[in-house]
Parts: structure tokens; C-alpha cells; sequence
């Protein structure tokens, strides 16, 4: 950890500059080259044309405000207590663990990194109502990310099996009597121990009357697809906060991660490039440069502006035709064209608040609310669509912005290059440890850090997306009016406690299940 620590990341900020600035210069220095591929391969390179700021006016106005001190007292303050507290139970009362297990669990999860947290949640719940011992969950390979990490790669698994050992029996694997119980297996051909129809959002009365037989008759029953396949409603309390109990206590990333996230943390925390006061001894007239520093407070961004979800969200980004046309081929390929947003007009879409935020947007909802340009954030995203060309406007606004490249070097990022699941991970563990967490849209990771972040009592700011999407689309809008009707539009989107409702996530809105009232 100590060498880590030590790493000095300037270098590499100074390369994504470089980087960046080609990224901008290279159309207007060889036009020649783009137009020999024009016709040829618009979705190859025009849809990468470097976007014009869309906001233009807003934009000009938030790059000149005030940076000394200029931001709201309130701004940085942690969430108020609320009154509620994590409230999962013990294992002291708890009755003791049958004797005899009905036979073993298998599940196969799909999906990211957070939409298989979650399955690995539900599938401890399962084996409970089941009385099954569940097999360490089998995590399919994203066909967007292409990741084959498995939960031993990403989560602590003896941590994991130890923390659940009162409330369920785990295996890492199938003894050799099932050894025959594959992906592979199931892949081939019917087999009776696969249950293939589990509804979505399945009550534990199905799981009891569909699976409990096959488990009794096989010793085995392997359950695939199994996203989303438990109901949050309806359902024991014990069993809602076991899931709970899975989510914020037994899943804990790999040390490796870990690591990797507290050097991160601390970087941002004390920055190497900042130097401390040097303080003179009006006595002595010695000098000492040995104070502590001060921890500095940052915000994470997390930005999905992937391309996956520019085309899933059928939205205008501002790419022009080029940019369309690739996004609608796109579609085309990955979901046959049936994408629900399709039937709706851009302006729809965004008076409904269904478009991303843009690295640009985010960056004017963050110096609305009063973040200024001495403002460190760190950003987590994996791929965005169009590469830092893209993101130019957001570090305009914010130049003290980091990332995993920024701040750590490609030795220290070895274990985690190419893997999704694991940057994001890594990304989700700097998340738990910001002073504020803001998402420029919905999705899987937002769910996941607003749900955590609520039953540790931390702030998030969650985006009015209704609303930014009717102001950015007035294009009269101007700079204070703009700013105000932002701050009034999240005053209680700011860490303010929401309790679930029917069919709501228990893993995004963990009040009351999972928190009871001090």
C-alpha cells in the first residue's frame, strides 16, 4: 500500500491533456482524411466528430463564475440524521440451521456487475425459503462488456460464506457427485434440474411449489436465467433483511480492489501536487513544512454515456446525422431496432426525463447547485461515447476531474485492465467513500450506490431529470434562471430518506425493511 501511495499521477493527467487536445486538432489538420472515409464508413469515424457544446450559452456563463470560496455553506455539509438506523437483526435468536439441506442451489447471472450484486442477493433468499445450499453463483459474461470474471475475482468469497454462515450453508463448488451440473450441460439439451421459466419477480410461494420438487427429487436444481426472479414485496421480513444483510455486509470487493480504492481515495483526499502551508515560527524564524494536511472533499460523478446506452436511450446527443445513424445501426444490431424510446420524438424523451445526462449537462447541473472549479471530482465510467472529445466541456467546468487513469498508474491497474466488472467495482468502492455521489442517469450502478449510500445515512444527490430535460430545452434560458430552478428542483433530492413503496428495489430504497426508526 506504502508504494502505492507514493505514486505521483501529474504524468499521466498531463498525457490525457495531450490526448485530448489531438483528439480535438486532428479533424481540422488532416480534413482530407476524414472525407476519403466519408462514404465509405460514416459509423466508423464521422459518429466520432468532435460534438459542439449544446448549451453554449449556459455554458459560457457557468465558466465564469465566481471560484474563491464561492460555494453555498451547506453545500458540502453530510446528510442530517434522518432517524433511522441499519436494522438487518442478529443471528443470536435466529433458529439453528436444519440438519439436512434440501439439495444445492445452482444460479446463472447475467447482466453488469451491479445487476448480478443484486441477483446474488436474491439467490441467498431463495436458498433460505428453500432450505437449499446454495453453490457460489455463476456469473455469465456480458455480451457488451465481454468480462468472464467470476464472484471470486470481484467479491471476498470467504468473507462472503462467513458473514452468511448462521443464515444459509454456501459452497464454492459442486461436489463431485454433481460435478455434472455445468453451464455447458444445460446448454446442450432439456434437462430436468433446470428450472428455464422462472417469472420475473417470482413470489416465494412459486419458488416453493416450481423448485422445492426438483430439489427434493434431484439433490440439485440450477436456475437459469435468474435475474430479477425474486418479488420485493410480499415477502417474510426475515428474508428482506437477509437480502440486506447479503448487500452491505456480506459482499465485500477483493483486497486487491480494495487497495487499488483506498489509494484512490487517499489521492483525492491529499493530493501529491498540492504542497503544504510553509509555516514560519515568529519566535525562531524557523520554518516547518511538516503540517498535516487537510483532507480535501470530492464528489463522484458517475457517468453512463456509454455507447450502449446513447443507443438504448433513442435521445439526440447532438452528433448530427452521422451520430444518428450509427446510434439507429446499432440499434439495429443489438436489439433488432425494438427499442421502447424509439416511438417518441427527442423533445418527448426529454421532457419525460428519459435521456442521459451528457458530461456537459452533468456539468452544468454541478455549477447550478454551486459546486465551483476548485471542485475535485472523480469521475466513474467506463467507456464514454465519444471519448474525451466528449467530456472536453465537463473538464472545462471542472478542471480538478480524475479518474482511475489519472490517479493510478498502469502497473497499479494491471489486475483490472479490460474487466469491467472490476473497474466498476473499483468505481463503486471510491463511490462509498465521496463526500457526495451524484449519477447522470438511471441504471444499475445509480440504484446500487443510492440504496448503500442511504442505509450508511451518506448524501447523494439524485438529478431531477424531468425537470433538467424541459430547462435544456429552453434554449432562452438564462444562466440565473437556469441556476435557480435547479437549487428549488433539488432541495429534496439531496440524501433526503425515501421509504419503498410496492414493487420498488429493497437494494435502492432499503427504508423500512432493512432500517428501523431510533
Amino acid at each position: 500500500m506504502e508504494k502505492i501511495m507514493r505514486f505521483q499521477y501529474k504524468p499521466v493527467r498531463r498525457q490525457e491533456a495531450i490526448v485530448g487536445l489531438f483528439v480535438l486538432l486532428f479533424p481540422v489538420l488532416l480534413p482530407c482524411f476524414f472525407a476519403s472515409f466519408s462514404h465509405a464508413s460514416p459509423s466508423t469515424f464521422l459518429e466520432w466528430n468532435v460534438p459542439k457544446p449544446r448549451h453554449l450559452r449556459l455554458l459560457t456563463s457557468a465558466l465564469q463564475r465566481e471560484s474563491s470560496n464561492g460555494e453555498p455553506t451547506d453545500l458540502w455539509a453530510p446528510s442530517a440524521d434522518q432517524g433511522w438506523r441499519p436494522c438487518l437483526g442478529g443471528s443470536v435468536n435466529a433458529p439453528p440451521l436444519p440438519q439436512k439441506s434440501e439439495g444445492y442451489l445452482q444460479v446463472f447471472l447475467d447482466g453488469g456487475l451491479n445487476q448480478q450484486r443484486m441477483g446474488i442477493c436474491d439467490a441467498v433468499a431463495v436458498a433460505k425459503i428453500l432450505n437449499a445450499t446454495l453453490v457460489i453463483p455463476y456469473l455469465e459474461v456480458n455480451p457488451v462488456w465481454q468480462d468472464s470474471s467470476s464472484f471470486m475475482d470481484i467479491f471476498d468469497v470467504d468473507h462472503f460464506i462467513n458473514v452468511m454462515k448462521d443464515d444459509i450453508s454456501i459452497v464454492k463448488e459442486l461436489p463431485d457427485d454433481f460435478s455434472w451440473s455445468t453451464r455447458e450441460y444445460y446448454a446442450t439439451a432439456i434437462r430436468p434440474t433446470r428450472i428455464k421459466r422462472a417469472p420475473v419477480h417470482a413470489s416465494a410461494n412459486w419458488y416453493l411449489e416450481n423448485v422445492l420438487p426438483v430439489l427434493q427429487s434431484n439433490g440439485i436444481a440450477a436456475i437459469s436465467p435468474f435475474s430479477h426472479r425474486l418479488s420485493f414485496d410480499n415477502l417474510p421480513s426475515e428474508i428482506q433483511k437477509l437480502r440486506c444483510k447479503v448487500n452491505f455486509k456480506a459482499l465485500v470487493f477483493v483486497p486487491h480492489i480494495r487497495a487499488l480504492g483506498d489509494a484512490l481515495v487517499h489521492r483525492l483526499r491529499y493530493p501529491p501536487t498540492e504542497s503544504p502551508p510553509l509555516i514560519t515560527d515568529d519566535l525562531t524564524g524557523t520554518t516547518d513544512r511538516n503540517v498535516k494536511q487537510m483532507p480535501q472533499k470530492f464528489v463522484v460523478v458517475h457517468l453512463r454515456f456509454d455507447k450502449d446506452m446513447a443507443a438504448h436511450s433513442a435521445c439526440d446527443f447532438g452528433g448530427g446525422k452521422a451520430e444518428k445513424l450509427a446510434l439507429a445501426k446499432y440499434r439495429q444490431r443489438i436489439w433488432g431496432g425494438r427499442v421502447l424510446n424509439s416511438q417518441f420524438t427527442d423533445e418527448e424523451l426529454r421532457s419525460q426525463g428519459r435521456c442521459p445526462l451528457t458530461p456537459e449537462e452533468i456539468g452544468l447541473l454541478l455549477a447550478a447547485l454551486g459546486f465551483d472549479n476548485s471542485t475535485r471530482l472523480y469521475l466513474a465510467s467506463h467507456k464514454v461515447y465519444g471519448g474525451e472529445a466528449r467530456i472536453s466541456t465537463l473538464r472545462e467546468l471542472f478542471p480538478k476531474m480524475e479518474n482511475k487513469k489519472s490517479l493510478a498508474s498502469s502497473e497499479e491497474r494491471v489486475l483490472i485492465k479490460g474487466k469491467a466488472s472490476l473497474l466498476a467495482a473499483v468505481d463503486y468502492y471510491v463511490g462509498m467513500h465521496s463526500d457526495i455521489f451524484v449519477s447522470a442517469s438511471p441504471g444499475n450502478m445509480h440504484n446500487a450506490l443510492v440504496g448503500h449510500r442511504t442505509f450508511e445515512n451518506m448524501k447523494t444527490i439524485r438529478p431531477n431529470m424531468p425537470l433538467l430535460g424541459q430547462l435544456f430545452l429552453n434554449k432562452n434560458i438564462t444562466w440565473s434562471e437556469f441556476r435557480q430552478a435547479v437549487v428549488e428542483g433539488h432541495i429534496n433530492r439531496q440524501g433526503q430518506l425515501r421509504l419503498r413503496k410496492p414493487k420498488q428495489s429493497i437494494y435502492t430504497y432499503p427504508a423500512p425493511d432493512c432500517m428501523c426508526q431510533a
